[in-house]
């Protein structure tokens, strides 16, 4: 595995989808930096990390065949690989928040962007960019944050995290074909607000409120609404206010 490490950089899915662009580079290289000065989150939403404390990693994933693994399927052995990535540091109650928050004990620990290229020839290469809150302490202006260290009381060695992290994700994509069925019912069942009333705003500006039921194949967000009706909503349709 090669594991490029950086002082300061902009977005470390931009340098290595740049990087993939000249040269090439083996399957899950990854990239990771001391500090992203613009670290990009969810539908183009800022990626806040206090430099040094946190993980901030890319993973190039090549040639993946879009006949065996489709992009959703993809984002749940992504999510499935980050949550196993917390248990492994000892971090149970964990959850998934749609589409792509990672949470432990109903905060905000980390986040996964995934960059697509379609190729014509049936395959995909993916960027998987994940943040991690290691050991920050502070989230003062971020009261719905946590990290690790404030959890378990531990400090972490971002490295090895790191590193951790590619093995688990190379892992999941390995066995995922196989295990399709238990991966989604695991991922559906670690949703975070699954089968609790919930409030959510449209894109609109509408407020409303339903209950998740689950995430479709197709990665939409299934809810149930007050009157019993049941509605898809796509990532950019909706978000939930909790």
């Amino acid at each position: 595995m090669t594991l490029i490490k950086l002082d300061a950089i902009d977005s470390t899915n931009d340098y290595l989808k740049q990087l993939n662009r000249e040269k090439w580079l083996e399957n899950y290289t990854a990239v990771m930096a001391h500090e992203q000065t613009r670290g990009k989150g969810q539908m183009g939403n800022a990626w806040e990390s206090e430099p040094g404390k946190n993980l901030t990693v890319s993973v190039l994933v090549k040639d993946l065949p879009t006949d065996m693994v489709s992009v959703y399927d993809f984002n749940v052995a992504v999510a499935l690989a980050c949550i196993a990535l917390l248990a492994f540091y000892g971090i149970e109650k964990t959850n998934i928040k749609w589409p792509n928050d990672i949470m432990a004990e109903n905060k905000k620990v980390g986040g996964i962007l995934i960059e697509n290229q379609f190729k014509s020839n049936g395959y995909y290469t993916s960027i998987v960019g994940f943040g991690l809150n290691l050991n920050q302490t502070d989230f003062e202006h971020l009261p719905q944050a946590n990290s690790l260290t404030n959890i378990t009381k531990q400090t972490y060695v971002i490295d090895e995290v790191a590193e951790k992290f590619v093995k688990l994700l190379k892992l999941h994509l390995l066995l995922f074909p196989e295990r399709v069925t238990e991966a989604w019912f695991r991922y559906n069942e670690l949703l975070f607000k699954r089968n609790k009333p919930s409030a959510f705003e449209a894109v609109s500006g509408r407020r409303f409120m339903g209950i998740i039921r689950e995430v479709s194949k197709e990665g939409k967000l299934v809810v149930m609404l007050d009157d019993d009706s049941v509605v898809q909503f796509d990532l950019k349709e909706v978000k939930m206010l909790y």
